[in-house]
């Protein structure tokens, strides 16, 4: 089922939470609403579920209109099943039950069909009579997701979902929940303030800021091809560089020449400031040297913070049987595949 948000505001008072936001969700895609607390992911989700009413714009599903200024859908006639960062299990039931709770006017045999099915896709076949306390973390939220598909929704949407989970179990856990909605073709709406998962997990990623939508777009573009410094800045880890536009489509840093497009509007001369990811910086034989003022292991790979000779900071990513150690000096070479730069806020 298609959703399309199209201009949609919420407000609480004279507070507005959700600001004029559009974007479109086609059928068996996966969409990420992503941002720190407070920017208005979840009420967004909440007003697409029919929880929460809107002040302008309209909200619809398969092109039926069910949320516009002073309409509002009933949640229960929308076919939209959400998940949530609790559970919100039944304790006195089984799995199976717990599954089955939603399918209550279906036939035994046909109910009893779909729960097997349920359980298949979950990847708990033999948990039918296991009860929710006898469930780890991760199996009981398989199971949330299981009754949330049960009836077989429009649109899911999931609130949080792996929060409450270890982080080791997280990103493995939204890849399994990618491939059993792409086996059910269900079209589904993820909030969460965690990137990795959002990557893990999504076709297409909103990082929203202040109740807007920063950027609409695939993991990639957003980590290589930001929109503003606050997409750049909220997506994955990079500092901003000073530069210099030259002539040539060359934009002159403290580490070299880095080429690529520059925007017509910047003239030689113009200053700047370069995005320089982790990825980009590499140790070299010469080149700019630096030192190393910190390492963060990460097992296969290590974070380097660096300062150059300005005083100025990059971070550095490398394979962890390349150590170094504080106080040491490297040369450094940039290699950017991507160059993205914005108008500078300091002189260059």
């Amino acid at each position: 089922m298609r959703l399309d948000v199209n201009g949609i505001s919420t407000a609480y008072g004279a507070r507005t939470v959700v600001d004029g936001v559009s974007f479109r969700l086609a059928q068996g895609r996966l969409g990420c609403l992503l941002g720190p607390s407070g920017c208005g992911k979840t009420t967004l989700l909440r007003a697409i579920a029919g929880f929460e009413p809107v002040s302008a714009g309209t909200i619809a599903l398969g092109g039926e209109v069910v949320s516009r200024a002073g309409y509002v859908l009933p949640p229960e006639r929308r076919g939209v099943g959400m998940v949530f960062q609790e559970f919100a299990l039944f304790p006195h039931l089984s799995v199976a039950d717990n599954l089955g709770f939603g399918l209550r006017g279906l036939p035994r045999a046909e109910r009893s069909t779909r729960i097997a099915r349920l359980l298949e896709l979950i990847g708990l076949p033999d948990k039918g009579d296991a009860f929710p306390h006898q469930l780890s973390g991760g199996q009981q939220q398989r199971v949330a997701l299981g009754r949330a598909l049960a009836p077989r929704p429009r649109l899911l949407l999931l609130d949080e979902p792996f929060s409450g989970l270890d982080v080791e179990l997280r990103e493995g856990l939204a890849r399994e929940v990618r491939a059993i909605l792409q086996e059910e073709g269900i079209t589904a709406l993820m909030v969460t303030h965690d990137q990795l998962e959002a990557f893990a997990w999504a076709d297409e990623i909103g990082v929203m800021e202040r109740g807007r939508i920063a950027q609409w777009d695939s993991g990639y573009n957003l980590y290589h091809q930001p929109a503003d410094r606050f997409v750049a800045d909220f997506i994955g880890q990079g500092v901003l560089l000073p530069g210099t536009v030259r002539d040539g489509g060359c934009v002159e840093t403290e580490l070299g020449c880095i080429h690529g497009r520059v925007p017509d509007h910047c003239r030689s001369g113009c200053a700047v400031e370069v995005l320089i990811r982790p990825d980009d910086v590499e140790p070299a034989d010469e080149g700019v040297r630096a030192t190393v003022e910190e390492g963060s292991f990460r097992g296969a790979e290590t974070l380097y913070t660096l300062r150059l000779p300005s005083g100025a900071r990059v971070l550095c990513q490398t394979h962890s049987h390349r150590s170094f150690r504080p106080g040491q000096q490297l040369a450094l070479k940039l290699d950017v595949d991507h160059m993205v730069m914005f108008p500078a806020t300091r002189a260059a």
